[in-house]
């Protein structure tokens, strides 16, 4: 056999002689590979730097035995010519016993590379375990995992169980397969979550997030959170595959900040109690409650516990689409209702049920509101403001919508919360007022009977917010039979108001029976009293003295200070006012003077005395009052003195008058 035949084979091929393997002959293939090492000398000193000694016992058994060894991509450690420092690569040899031209004997060996093939099975392992521990993985993830993973065909269909969609929704596999898992989306979240669903598989979006709410299987929903994307293979989708993550604590969480945000926003600028709970109802509805109304209690604070209870409703909002019953109206409530429960025991009462099927005990036959027919729930909250029911406020939900639990009657606390303050108000004007009224009606005595005149007096609150004010009048016979008349008028309209005019009062009441002197003197001795006792009070004040200076003659001695004038109205209906005898008002000069004025009372002839509140009205001018009271007191001059009062305050005061109004009249019989 020549060796030189070997020259052009594409693989490599070299040839030992003898026992000690000498290098006899390589091919140009051997040596790019193994380098070119140079011939004759013996194969393991031609190779030191082969890691495996082991090859050379190869040799020495096919030269011994003349069987030939075959072996497969084996490795090879040394720096090869190619690549000095590649490291390790894989070679199939032939070893065989030879004889070659010259007859000489030795072993031949045919090596061929198998690098390539090896490093690429040995990828393909390492893949497929890969992709086998990563499906593994994936499935004990689905298996365990709180999330519901689902998968997909590329067209949206679902193609593979979800063990954690079944056990949230209660859905079967053949349920949940393909489009059945619309099913257990709830029926308002559907066309929006198929319009988005659809829109990424169309435009194969690479990631897909929506919200919605799932049907449980324990009955109800949740909100859950949809994440999805494409599975690609090159350019080509494959599959889509999801997840579905349990948002429920953190929607409760947004809407919550939501819906307090938006309560501070409505009632930012309300005072008015009424105005404050209208504004939160409509916060309530719809986000919380299909309806909800809201109830003012103007007898808080004398109403005894177990009795009757009327409730003033201020609003009432439902769903669009619901009737609306009209606000500002008071309903009477009987001792069982379930409203005077709640008022009286000041916790919610809260009920669940069939839609349908209130329990009775909810709404008694014959008041309102009543649930609505496809009504599942209701709450009926008291709103307690230190220790008192000042308010309630009904909550219902309709229909397949979720009843309301306790994370929705704690919410509603929580935005109701912002009507302690004005109810707070409400209910501490109410206690001033009573407090107030009655320290004004102690001191607003009846008349003196005095023969030969008529005296008659009223007293009216103002309908607004004050409703208490500085307002007195008065009338008593001095020890020389004069009769006194006097009203007047203290600044404010407030607790502080009405004690500074009681003691006002009886301090000019002393004044006058302290000694006989005019009425401008005794003026003069209140307002320096004033001044000394009462900083920065300013009060008006009218005071009269009626004497009998002669059998059949009666005389009136007058002084204003700052108070609209006294009025005379004649038997025959001519009126005037009586403008002397005026000075400023009480507490404003530190050096008063008052003066006094006299003027005759004729037979039959009307002295009226008023404060401000009779005559002044917002945007007008006080000379229009003044010139409306003439022209009444004219009309009904000839009416008993009682019917002239009734009819002046009548055709005075409207509906909406915001001050006080007190007026003494009298009036001298004929002859």
């Amino acid at each position: 056999m020549r060796l030189t035949m070997f020259d052009p084979a594409p693989i490599g091929v070299v040839f030992t002689r003898g026992p000690e393997h000498r290098l006899a002959y390589t091919n140009a293939v051997y040596r790019k590979t193994f380098g070119d090492r140079p011939l004759g000398r013996p194969l393991r000193r031609t190779f030191p730097d082969l890691a495996q000694s082991g090859y050379f016992d190869i040799f020495d058994r096919v030269l011994a035995t003349g069987e030939a060894e075959v072996l497969t991509a084996v490795p090879i450690d040394l720096d090869f010519a190619d690549s000095p420092r590649e490291g390790t690569r894989y070679f199939t040899f032939s070893v065989s016993r030879a004889t070659v031209s010259d007859g000489s004997r030795g072993v031949l060996g045919v090596v061929v590379e198998t690098t390539e093939q090896v490093t690429a099975a040995r990828r393909i392992r390492v893949l497929s375990e890969e992709r086998r521990r990563a499906l593994l993985r994936y499935r004990s993830l689905v298996r365990a995992g709180s999330e519901m993973v689902w998968v997909t065909g590329p067209e949206g269909g679902v193609t593979e169980p979800s063990p954690g969609w079944q056990r949230v929704t209660g859905q079967s596999w053949e349920e949940f397969r393909g489009d059945g898992w619309i099913d257990a989306v709830h029926p308002d979240d559907r066309a929006a979550v198929i319009e988005g669903w659809s829109r990424a598989l169309r435009e194969v979006q690479p990631r897909f997030t929506h919200g919605y709410r799932l049907r449980l299987a324990t009955g109800g929903y949740r909100h859950f959170a949809v994440d999805a994307a494409p599975v690609r293979d090159g350019d080509t989708v494959i599959e889509w595959i999801g997840t579905c993550r349990d948002v429920e604590q953190e929607w409760q969480d947004a809407r919550r900040e939501k819906l307090l945000a938006r309560a501070t926003a409505v009632t930012a600028d309300t005072a008015r109690p009424d105005e404050m709970l209208a504004a939160l109802t409509a916060v309530i509805v719809p986000e919380l409650a299909d309806s909800c109304t809201s109830y003012l209690l103007p007898q808080a604070l004398h109403r005894t516990p177990g009795t009757a209870l009327t409730a003033e409703r201020v609003a009432a909002v439902t769903r669009q689409g619901s009737p609306v019953p009209p606000s500002h109206h008071a309903e009477h409530l009987g001792p069982d209702s379930a409203l005077v429960r709640a008022a009286d025991r000041r916790r919610p009462v809260h009920a669940v049920f069939r839609p349908g099927s209130p329990p009775p005990d909810i709404a008694p036959p014959g008041t309102e509101p009543w649930p609505a027919p496809d009504a599942n729930s209701v709450v009926l909250l008291p709103v307690v403001v230190d220790g008192t029911t000042a308010a309630l406020v009904v909550a219902c939900v309709n229909g397949d919508r979720p009843p309301l639990g306790q994370s929705e009657i704690s919410l509603l606390q929580t935005l109701l919360e912002r009507a302690h303050t004005p109810l707070r108000n409400a209910l501490e004007f109410q206690r001033t007022r009573q407090v107030a009224l009655a320290l004004q009606h102690s001191l607003l005595t009846e008349p003196p009977d005095v023969p030969g005149l008529g005296i008659a007096v009223r007293y009216r609150p103002s309908s607004s917010a004050a409703e208490v004010g500085g307002d007195w009048y008065d009338s008593f016979v001095l020890r020389d039979g004069a009769t006194v008349l006097t009203v007047g008028d203290v600044a404010g309209h407030d607790l502080p108001a009405a004690v500074t005019m009681s003691q006002l009062r009886n301090m000019l009441r002393g004044l006058a029976l302290d000694r006989e002197e005019p009425t401008g003197e005794i003026l003069r001795r209140l307002d320096a009293s004033i001044q000394t006792l009462y900083h920065e009070c300013t009060a008006t004040c009218v005071l009269a003295r009626i004497e009998r200076p002669a059998p059949g003659r009666l005389q009136l001695h007058y002084s204003a200070a700052g108070h609209p004038p006294p009025l005379l109205v004649e038997a025959d209906g001519t009126a005037h006012f009586l403008d002397e005898g005026r000075s400023p008002m009480l507490g404003l000069l530190p050096d008063p003077r008052h003066s006094t004025a006299v003027h005759p009372l004729p037979p039959g002839s009307t002295l009226l005395l008023y404060t401000d509140g009779l005559v002044e009205r917002r945007n007008e001018d006080l000379t229009d009052g003044l010139e409306r009271l003439r022209h009444h007191a004219s009309t009904a001059a000839r009416r008993p003195l009682e019917s002239f009062c009734d009819e002046l305050l009548a055709g005075m005061l409207t509906a909406d008058n915001d001050d006080d109004t007190a007026l003494v009249a009298l009036r001298l019989s004929v002859p």
